[in-house]
């Protein structure tokens, strides 16, 4: 522990060292967009990133990381990984570092692969990684949201059986916005963890009140959380994310790794340790996010579009009254959205952008 220290404070990237003077190139105290922004600029509304970017910190700590990027992460993830276990009140072996969510995801259908059955998801959740699932040879089980776009836990609960290696729940849901009830969520953790794999993605909870499940990890060895930089720190390139689970589990899916904890770059391992220390600007970009969702929203509604209630950065709303191409006007204004998520009532979803964004957004739908 001394050696590292010492080597992080000899390239100051230690905790104390990201602490840093910020650049003016880099460091903008507001959450504004850091591109430059006119009107025929793209907008990119379509995978949920967070506008605003990386914290200033985490831009200064990328920028100084460069000049150690010929040497490997092996000094910086201990530090990152000491800094997400008091985070997340866990110890360290109970974390496992990727290169974003989606690294560990694929090691987690790995992981359920080699024991062959089926996996249980939500319709609708996200569920880009299913494909591969299904190609590795697990079979596919869906059930059906509720009528207010939330994950039927008793529903899911009782597909569970024999063959069942893993359930799938992302909560905040992505792309409905819908949130699980915290007690509601460990009553059916504790009961589906004694039959199988429960996986949660928390991909969204930073954006919410609601706190985060991954105490539990500790004393229920069935029981997987995966969080991420991507969304509220701005780090979707950068590639960050990381598993919380019982050290018994953390060893399991670390097998399936040729490197554990190396899939991340040195650049990328200081973006999230300057993040995790600029506490500022997460309540900046959850305040604005706010701020701009409820304007979103009452737009959208002023235009008769309904729209779920969202927990994150995103709304999903329908498109069952709008009378005009909605993907034309998009297109016709430079904006990049997703697509029908439900043919039943034409629901889409549309990520939250800064507040020049989205009026640029709501004008186009005019």
């Amino acid at each position: 522990m001394n050696n590292r220290r010492i080597w992080l404070k000899q390239i100051g990237l230690g905790t104390i060292g990201l602490g840093l003077y910020p650049f003016e190139t880099f460091a903008n105290g507001t959450t504004e967009s850091i591109l430059p922004y006119t009107d025929n600029s793209p907008i990119l509304l379509r995978s949920n990133e967070n506008p605003y970017g990386p914290s200033p910190k985490a831009r200064e700590a990328m920028a100084k990381s460069i000049n150690i990027s010929n040497r490997y992460g092996w000094n910086l993830s201990p530090e990152l990984i000491t800094l997400l276990a008091k985070k997340n009140t866990v110890s360290e072996n109970n974390i496992l570092l990727g290169a974003g969510s989606t690294e560990i995801l694929d090691l987690i259908l790995q992981y359920t692969a080699l024991q062959k059955g089926n996996f249980i998801i939500a319709e609708t959740t996200f569920d880009y990684w299913t494909a591969p699932a299904e190609k590795l040879g697990i079979k596919k089980i869906t059930v059906p949201l509720t009528k207010d776009k939330k994950h039927d836990l008793a529903a899911m609960l009782k597909a569970i059986d024999a063959d069942t290696k893993m359930v799938y729940i992302c909560n905040p849901n992505n792309p409905t916005g819908t949130l699980c009830q915290r007690e509601d969520l460990i009553s059916f953790i504790k009961e589906a963890t004694q039959k199988t794999l429960v996986f949660v993605d928390e991909a969204y909870i930073d954006f919410t009140d609601e706190q985060s499940l991954s105490d539990l990890v500790v004393t229920h060895k069935n029981l997987i959380i995966t969080k991420t930089f991507s969304k509220m720190y701005g780090l979707a390139g950068a590639r960050i994310g990381y598993a919380l689970a019982h050290s018994a589990m953390i060893e399991e899916l670390s097998i399936l790794k040729s490197s554990p904890n190396l899939s991340l770059s040195v650049v990328s391992i200081a973006a999230a340790i300057a993040s995790l220390n600029d506490e500022s600007f997460i309540r900046q970009v959850r305040t604005s996010n706010e701020e701009v969702k409820k304007y979103t929203t009452t737009q959208l509604n002023l235009l008769h579009l309904t729209c779920i209630p969202s927990h994150s950065n995103f709304i999903y709303f329908s498109l069952e009254n709008y009378k005009k191409d909605y993907f034309q006007q998009l297109k016709d204004h430079n904006i990049s959205g997703t697509r029908i998520y439900e043919e039943n009532g034409k629901w889409t979803r549309i990520t939250i952008g800064t507040m020049k964004e989205m009026q640029r957004f709501i004008q186009a739908l005019k």
